[in-house]
C-alpha cells in the first residue's frame, strides 16, 4: 500500500506477497526504487530496524510481543510511531531489551537532505 503525507511518499509492503526474501535489505531497496517512495516499511523478520540509506528511510517495526523468528532468535519487543509533517518524518522507536528498561529513540528523516 502506498500513500503520500505532506511531501513524504511511503509504502508498506509484505515481503511475503512481493516475493522478497525476509531480511534481504538489498531486495527491499529494489522494491522501494520500483515504488518510487521515500519511506519503506516492511517486516516479517521480527527484527527492529529503522535506518536511512541513500537518502531514503527504511523501517522494520520488529515484533510488539518479541515473538520468535527463525531470522532473529532473540527478538526484542518493539513498536514504532511515525509523525509526518511536510517533508519531515519523526520516528519514535520503543523497545524493551532484556534488562526490562523501556528504551525510546527518536529518529528524524528529512526528505531532500540526501536525495539519490
Amino acid at each position: 500500500e502506498q500513500w503520500c503525507r505532506g511531501r513524504v511518499r511511503e509504502a508498506v509492503v509484505s515481503t511475503q506477497s512481493t516475493g522478497v526474501p525476509w531480511g534481504d535489505n538489498d531486495a527491499i531497496a529494489a522494491v522501494r526504487r520500483q515504488l518510487d517512495v521515500d519511506v519503506m516499511v516492511s517486516g516479517h523478520t521480527h527484527k527492529l530496524e529503522a535506518y536511512e540509506k541513500d537518502g531514503k528511510f527504511y523501517i522494520n517495526p520488529g515484533s510488539v510481543t518479541g515473538a520468535y523468528s527463525p531470522i532473529e532468535r532473540n527478538p526484542v519487543p518493539a513498536f514504532i510511531l511515525m509523525d509526518i509533517q511536510s517533508s519531515t518524518l519523526v520516528t519514535y522507536v520503543y523497545s524493551l531489551p532484556p534488562d526490562g528498561e523501556m528504551e525510546v529513540k527518536k529518529i528524524e528523516f528529512k526528505k531532500g537532505d540526501r536525495e539519490e
